[in-house]
Order: structure tokens, then sequence, then C-alpha cells
């Protein structure tokens, strides 16, 4: 970035600070732009002035730690406390193990500098003395004892520091320092780590130093019972863990990981608060290098531990964390300002009221509000979730209505609570354009108003004005009807009814539900037959322009429908039409084919002398439709949570009949997939988007409009690499991955989300380099151009290329190939000791180039003529080199090196499973059979099947763990054994006759002494008629 650039930009970025300085992102922004000026002092200025408004993960902690200890002389002990202050106030934001190991050696070191001194300063003290330093180490190793993995590399080194201390201890110390350790030693004993065995190891032999030999065996197994239940949640977690590690420390890992241990019938409370600071603390690393999740995740962990903490009966101690940690966080700061209502409420002595340092209720409501978080200043700033205006407001608003209910308020309390909601409101009206649709504001200060205040008019005023700004809500208008209702308004109640009861609502059914219910209990008969009328004509109405809805939304669809089918049509027209004017350029031995065919032109010969020399019109037998699963399936998203199939079922009655219904949950929403028998049912399926059910607004879209068909992306990518790359574009819903099975460079996958808006956003990455010369293609789905998103038509476009020279290079392929068209891959097949093998594959960009290409056959290159044509898969297939490493046949080959895989997860992906062991294992082929939930993988060489099958470490997938087993012969695949013949299980051997093998080069003329005149049927005849097993035997000895 040039200077003059990026110095604007700074500008701008601290300009935007001054206003929202506990902006997350803003930070972010000016860290990286104080990078690109490689300006070091800038940068220490970025880094510490987020460390003054936010909590932030070690990235930003370390570079800031490094030079303070290069500014500071640490030879004197004001410049060692310096430095500690600054690790006291990181260790406050996140637990790391970084800081926290690079604070352990500073301690040591210190203490080895300072106690090597003769002349200790005057202003030392107590500091660095043994009793300090083993106080302060048992502090930073406390902090990290949650991590089970990693917490074993602090206590170690403090444990060996302690074993010196009492080494060079005196006589007389000596004592009080062995309990002292043994205490450490002990409660260590209970606490789950990964290092267990190794630290009662420590235990025994330190048992055996420093006590009593006729101590020895009953410290033990005292010992041996303290860590037991620690060492039983270890290995409950074990596979978790190695889940996590195995995703890349994922916030979807952490998720599933804290899940579950929240649902245990007695969460460990060691284990599970451990499990939210690391969390914690990978979420605001991944929030600061701008991963879209991150800080919603961070928000919703902050909430959970914080509900988790306070349900075990202990106390929060994290509280300023929190709220720095989630500035944003309504839900944060709700639980913050209950805490303060709590300690300072009727049972809170004069004297904790009283202290400076306790910060108030309405102090943290301010604080709160400072951050800028929360208020929307412009229309063309970001929206607001009023999801954290609202709980925020409501914790203020009720302490303050509790205390004058208990008689501690203020004089001023009343009009502070009105205050306080109505603000409220406003917050939430310029914060989202949606607002609050379930009015938990406006409720709460219209309860006030009726029953504490006693104002009922102010009550009809703030549902008026709230059903005037949210026009078409069918609950705002009910809820001002209700409250007209409750004040004996009921002319203007039923004048609200008559005027909105044919108005565009959301949901005008729960109004006309409402009139009903109140002419019933205060109207007349004549008023009651009145509404009646009119809501049969609303009601007319309504269905009118539903319908006309409904016909427009089906027309344009159809519309739709009809040009992506005359486009596929085109484009397959055209594809023939070039099949027919090019024709295969490479002479080829055809036998194998026209044996294969030979009875079908045997028949075709017989038709075409039938009477009059015409082939017979033969009418073609109706085939079975096809299952078409990506035109008649849509998606239906944003549901509410208490959604049922037969919901969904009731919703879609009139568009058609369902084949099937699949519901999904998501982290934070639930989805579902409405197949139909036909597409035809689609455009009305398609009218119920933006419809309720439970009260709930849906989504309904084609499912194949939130996916993207992407490819040519890095080779290195996996899923996780798919999933950050596409995830900041919205909720991902699946990943589906292409089957190796039977094209091993296949190198595409789509990516569905849950919205079509989130796929149109993610386009942008369409044509973008993610690595030098590689542009990835990132294109809709659409399932009725499947040549222009997938690789269906491989074949057509890639070229076998044969009688090459051992000196031709891929450059010299290109440079012919070239010509015709731009050429995607080059693939010069080599042997095991890397000698080319004399032919080639060649894919092109698309089937047309490849077709014009078969005009290079017979082309002189490298004093070489080269044939070329279009590549067959089966022949390639049947041409592979016959030698084997065992020499038993390729089968027994590829069984040696072939391992079986059991217990995976329903549903598993051919495509993920081969991704996933390729990090474990080198992988040729994986064949997956759902209905056992097995697969077997084809390994490179029989040495890794073997190694695989030897390997101890647990693989974990998807939260299974893998059993791996040696595959045997017999019937594969999956399949159950034939049964056996009716000749009672002696095995006949048949005479077969070897067919012609496709490809190049001359059909094997017939051995001598064969006729062709015998017939095979009538030879397996003769010899199953008396041959039996031991006769076959002779035969072949």
């Amino acid at each position: 970035m040039d200077d003059p650039i990026a110095l604007d930009a700074l500008a701008d970025t601290l300009t935007k600070l001054s206003t929202n300085p506990f902006n997350v992102n803003l930070h972010v922004q000016h860290i990286r732009l104080a990078k690109s000026l490689e300006d070091r002092d800038q940068l220490l200025v970025a880094l510490e002035m987020a460390t003054n408004y936010v909590a932030t993960p070690d990235d930003v902690w370390l570079p800031i730690i490094d030079a303070k200890a290069a500014a500071s002389d640490l030879d004197t002990p004001e410049g060692a406390l310096e430095l500690l202050a600054v690790y006291s106030k990181a260790e406050e934001d996140y637990i790391s193990f970084s800081i926290l190991r690079k604070h352990l050696e500073f301690l040591l070191d210190r203490h080895d500098y300072f106690s090597g001194l003769e002349v200790e300063p005057d202003s030392l003290g107590e500091l660095f003395s043994d009793s300090w330093t083993q106080e302060a180490m048992a502090d930073v190793v406390s902090k990290g004892a949650g991590d089970i993995l990693q917490s074993h590399t602090l206590w170690d080194q403090y444990f060996d520091w302690q074993l010196e201390t009492l080494e060079k201890a005196p006589t007389d110390a000596k004592p009080l320092l062995v309990n002292t350790i043994e205490e450490s030693l002990v409660s260590r004993l209970q606490q789950p780590h990964a290092n267990h065995p190794n630290t009662y190891q420590s235990y025994s032999s330190f048992t055996t130093a420093h006590k009593p030999a006729d101590e020895y065996e009953s410290r033990l197994v005292s010992a041996s019972k303290l860590r037991s239940r620690a060492v039983k949640a270890y290995e409950k977690r074990e596979a978790s863990e190695i889940a996590l590690k195995a995703a890349g420390y994922s916030l979807d890992a952490y998720a599933t990981y804290i899940a579950a241990e929240r649902r245990r019938k007695d969460p460990d409370y060691f284990i599970l608060c451990g499990l939210y600071e690391r969390a914690l603390a990978e979420a605001s690393r991944r929030q600061f290098t701008g991963e879209v999740d991150a800080e919603r995740a961070l928000q919703v962990w902050c909430a959970g531990y914080i509900d988790f903490v306070k349900s075990q009966g202990q106390s929060v101690q994290f509280w300023g964390r929190a709220t720095r940690g989630a500035p944003g966080s309504g839900e944060v700061w709700a639980r913050y300002i209950r805490f303060l209502e709590q300690e300072q409420g009727p049972a809170a002595s004069e004297a904790e009221m009283d202290e400076d340092d306790n910060e108030d209720v309405g102090g943290a409501y301010t604080r709160a509000l400072a951050t800028n978080l929360f208020t929307r200043a412009r229309k063309n700033d970001p929206e607001i979730d009023v999801e954290q205006i609202v709980p925020l407001v409501l914790a203020r608003a009720g302490a303050e209505k509790r205390a004058v209910e208990g008689g501690r308020a203020s004089e001023d309390a009343l009009t502070t609570l009105i205050k306080v909601v109505e603000d409220g409101v406003a917050m939430v009206r310029r914060g989202s354009s949606a607002g609050d649709p379930r009015f938990r504001l406006e409720k709460f200060l219209s309860e006030f108003y009726l029953s504490l205040a006693d104002v009922p008019d102010a009550a009809v005023q703030l549902w008026a004005s709230t059903a005037a700004h949210y026009r078409t809500s069918w609950a705002a208008w009910v809820a001002y009807t209700d409250v007209l209702i409750r004040t004996d308004h009921h002319d203007l109640a039923r004048k609200t009814f008559q005027d909105m009861s044919t108005k565009n609502l959301d949901y005008p059914e729960a109004l006309w539900d409402a009139w009903h219910n109140f002419e019933h209990a205060h109207g007349s008969l004549t008023s009651l037959e009145e509404a009646l009328n009119k809501i049969s004509q609303a009601k007319a109405q309504l269905e009118f322009r539903r319908a006309r809805e409904a016909e427009k939304a089906y027309a344009a669809a159809a519309a739709q429908y009809a040009e992506q089918q005359a486009a596929s049509v085109s484009v397959t027209m055209a594809v023939q039409d070039s099949a027919t004017a090019v024709g295969e350029a490479m002479d080829v031995d055809t036998s194998a084919t026209n044996d294969r065919k030979g009875k079908r032109k045997a028949d075709e010969e017989h038709l075409t002398e039938t009477s009059e020399g015409k082939k017979p019109r033969l009418e073609t037998p109706s085939l079975p439709l096809k299952r078409d699963r990506e035109n008649c399936t849509v998606f239906v998203a944003d549901l509410s949570s208490e959604a049922t199939e037969a919901d969904l079922k009731a919703l879609f009655k009139d568009c058609g009949d369902i084949r099937d219904i699949k519901f999904t949950h998501m982290p934070e929403t639930l989805v579902a997939t409405v197949e139909f028998h036909t597409r035809d049912s689609v455009p009305a399926a398609l009218t119920k988007d933006k419809k309720r059910v439970h009260d709930t607004e849906i989504s309904v879209h084609l499912a194949w409009r939130s996916t993207l068909y992407v490819t040519n992306f890095p080779e290195k990518f996996d899923d996780a690499s798919i999933r950050d790359l596409f995830g900041q574009f919205g909720l991902i819903f699946d990943v589906r991955w292409p089957s190796k099975k039977f094209k091993a460079t296949r190198r595409f996958c789509y990516v569905q989300y849950t919205s079509p808006a989130s796929a149109e956003r993610a386009l942008e990455l369409h044509g973008r380099e993610l690595e030098p010369d590689r542009a990835v293609s990132v294109l809709i789905s659409n399932p009725e151009r499947k040549k222009e998103r997938s690789d269906a038509d491989a074949n057509e476009r890639e070229l076998y290329v044969a009688g090459l020279s051992k000196f031709t290079t891929a450059e010299d392929l290109r440079g012919v190939f070239e010509t015709y068209g731009p050429v995607k891959e080059i693939r010069l097949a080599k042997d095991k000791s890397g000698q080319p093998k004399g032919f080639a594959f060649i894919d092109f960009e698309s089937e047309t180039d490849a077709r014009a290409a078969l005009a290079a056959n017979n082309y002189e290159l490298k004093n070489r003529r080269i044939a070329v044509t279009l590549t067959d898969t089966r022949v390639r297939g049947k041409n592979k080199e016959d030698a084997t490493e065992s020499g038993l046949g390729r089968r027994a080959d590829a069984r040696n090196r072939s391992v079986r895989v059991r217990n995976l997860p329903t549903g598993t992906q051919e495509g993920l499973l081969h991704q996933f062991l390729e990090k474990h294992t080198l992988v040729k082929r994986t064949e997956i059979f759902t209905a056992l939930n097995e697969a077997i993988i084809e390994l490179e060489n029989p040495a890794e099947a073997g190694k695989l099958l030897l390997r101890t470490d647990p693989i974990i997938f998807e939260g299974n763990m893998l059993h791996f087993s040696e595959e045997q012969s017999g019937p594969s695949r999956g399949q159950p054994a034939a049964p056996l013949p009716a000749t009672g299980g002696m095995f006949v051997p048949r005479a077969t006759k070897s067919r012609p093998k496709a490809g190049l080069g001359r059909a094997r003329k017939p051995a001598l002494g064969t006729t062709g005149a015998t017939s095979s049927s009538n030879v397996q005849a003769s010899e199953q008629k008396g041959k039996g097993q031991d006769d076959f035997r002779k035969m072949l000895g």
C-alpha cells in the first residue's frame, strides 16, 4: 500500500476510533494499517490503544511485552515490576500459554539474577525471594491448569524449580518446603491433565526421597484414590480433545465440545471452566484476524460461561474481562447489571454500597451506552442487533422497577425508569429497520403504566405510536386494541378493527380473530354481525390477492424454467453438431467394441432385410421418470425451534405431493429441505416465502439458488479451508465433496448457504487468485446448466496422447495443444522410478477445443509421431501395467493394501472421508457402503495399510472413533456372499472365452488347436456334467 493512501486511511480510522473506541473491527483495521506502514512505533501505538479499550488476544499482547522488556531496565526492581504489571494485565484478558510460558521464564530468570547478587538493591524487599517467586509461579501455573492438554508444560517447569529450591535450602527450612511441595503434588493429582502417569511417578519418587519408608505404601494408596476421579475425567474427554485438535481448534469444534459438556448430568466445573477460557481466547484471536462469526461466538460463550458459573453456586470473578471482551453484548451487560443489583440490594451492607471501587447499576448502564455499540447514529450505518439492545434496557429498567416496588428508590426513580425504557424503544427503532417484533420494551412500559404508575392514557399513547411505527404488524395492532379494551375505549377499539381489517397486514387472520372475540365479549348482536360481514369481505379480498400473487410467481418461475430449458437444449444441440462435424482422428483397434456390440449389429442387419428394404419402426418403451432432486426441492430457513414436519406439510399442502422433508439443526437456527414429486409443485411452494410458522417468519427459496459450484481452488484446500473462505459471507448449510473413486484428479465442491443472499455475496470470490496463476471459479449451481458447473463431460475434455518420446516435457505438449484452445492440465505418465511411460493426458477447458485438438493425431514431436484420441476411462483402467507387487494379480495386490473402516457417522460423504484420511496416510481410493456405515480404503502400498492397522492413537472423524481392520478376501464391496450353486457347493469351473481388450494394437490370434465352431455353452455343459473339484485340480497340476 502506498504511504499517502495508507496515511489517509489511518487518519480516517483514527477519526472513527475517536467516536467508537470500543469497536473491535476498527482496532483491527488500525493495527493492519500500522503494520502496512512498517512503522514500529505506530504499530505499538495501535496495539496499546486496542488494549486500553477491549480485551485482546496474545497476538496483540506479545509485541507489547517484548517492547516493554526492551525498554525497561530489568536489572532493577522498578523495571521488573513494570514488566510484571504488563504480564498481569495481559493475563486478565485471556489465558494464553504463549504469555504464561513467557511469564514463567521471566520469573525464573529474574529470581536467578537477583538471588545471585552479592548486594541486593534496597527497594527489592521480598521481590523475587524464594517464597515470593514460589507464590508468583504457582499463580501462573494455576491460570493454565484448565487446559488439560497443555497444562503439564507449565507444571513440570514449576515442579522442577521447587525440587531445585529444596536441594539448595538449609536443613531447618527443608521440612516446610517438603510439605509445600507435597501439597502441590496432591493438588495436581486431583486435576485432570494429559500427563497423569508422570505426575503420579513424580509423587512416588518424591515420597520415596523425602517421606518415611513405612508411610510409602499408605501414601501411594491414598494418592491413587485421589487421582482416580481426575484420570477418569481426562479419559472421558480424550476423544473430544483429539477431535478438537484435528479440527484446528475451530469455533464450531469448540461449540460442539462445550455443548457436550453442558449436557452432562453432572458437569465438571474444572473441565468446563477451562474449556470456556480456551474457547474465549480462540474466539478473540480469530476476531482479530477478521473471522466473521468470531464476535458472535465470543458473546455467546461469555454469557454461557457466566450462567454456568452461577448455576454451580460460584461467584463470577471476571466481570471486567467479560464487558471488555464483549462490549457489544447486551446479554453480558444485562447479567452484570443484575449482579450489581443483587450485590447492592437490601442484603448488602452500607459499607459495601459506599465503597468507591464498586460500580452501581446506573454507572454500569451508562458505561455500556458509552461504548456507542448500542446506538445507530446515521441511517447508512450498519444495523444493530436488537437482541443486544433489549436485554440491556430491560435489565436497567427492571432494577429500577424493583427498587420502586421495594421502597428503596430515589424520588426521581419513576422518571428515570420511564426515560430508560422510552430511550430504549427509540434505540431499537433507530437501530434496526425490523425493530423488535416481540415488543418487549413496549410491553414492559405498558404494564408499568397500567399497574404501578396508574396512567392508562400513557399506555394507550404508547401502543398507538407502536402500531403507527409497525404499520403492517398484526401483533402491534392487536396489542393496541388490547390496551384499548383494558382501558374501556371500546368504540375506538371497534373503529381500529374496522379500519385495519382490510389493510395489508403480515397476518390479518390474527386481527380478525381478535375482532371476533372482542365483539363476542363486548359487542351487541348487530355489531357482531357487522364484524362477521366485514371479516368475510376482507377474507375474500385477501384470497383474491394471494391468488394473483401465486399466479405471478408461478408465471415468473415457469418463464425462468422455459428459458433455462431452451438454453440447455441449445447447448446440447451445439455439442451434438460439433460431435458430428469432428470425427475421431486416431486409428484404433475396434474389434473389442464390435465384439461387445455384435448381437445388436446382427439384429440391425436382420432388420434391414425386412420387406421393402426398410427398417420397421419400433416403439421405444417409456422409461420411468428420473428423480430430479435439484429442481424439485425447496429450502426452508429461519424456522422456529418448535416447527415440525406436520407444520411444513400443512404449509405446503396445496402445492403438490411431498416426497420427503428433512430437518437440520444449525448452530442458531432450524432449516429444512422439502422435496416434491414433480417440479411443477415448486412455483406454488415459492409463494410461501415470508409466511409465518409458529409466529416466526420463514424464508422459502429454491435449494440450488443458495448453492455454489466451486472449482479450481488450490490443491491444499480441504473442507476447513473452504468453510473458512466462504463462511465470511453467511451461514453455511453444507459443503459437498465429489467422490474420487473413479477420477482422482477431481477438485471441486458445492457450498450451500442457508440463504441465496449469502451465495450471491460469495460470488465476489469468482476469479480471485488464491494462488499465482490459479483463479478460483465460483458459480451459482444451476441444475439446468450442469455442463457449465460440473465435470460431467470431463472425459470429453480429456485427450489421451501416446507414442511420446522419453524426452518430451509438459511444456512441449502445451506448445502443441494450446494452439487449439486453453489447456487446463497436462499429466505425463511416469513409472515407479520416475521415467516417462510414453503417454500423457491433456485436459482442455472446453469439449469443443478438445475435439478440435484431435487434428494433432500423427503430429511429429521430438522425432516421434504421436497418437491422439479422446480418453476412454475403461481402456485406461484395463491397459495398466500387468506387473504387480506380489505377483498374485491386481485384485490381490489391491486387497493387500486395502483396509476396512468401521463406525462411520451416518451420512458420511465419500469425498470428505477421503480428504480426512489423507491427513493420516497415503490414500489412493475410497468407497463407502452407506447401509453398513463402513468403507474400504485402498492405500498406496501394503506398508501404509500395515501402519494404519498397527496405529495406537485413535482417529476421530466427526465425533466417531474409526475402527480399522484388514480387508478379507471373498465377496467385496460390502455385498453378501453369493448363494451356493445347485451342485451341492462343489466348485465347478466354467470354460470362458477370452475377450479382446480395447486399445492400440492388433487382435490376438487364436491359439493352435482351437476351433471357433465349438459352442461355449456345449463346453460348459460337458465340463459340468462329469467333472468335479478333483478333476479340476488334476487339470491344473
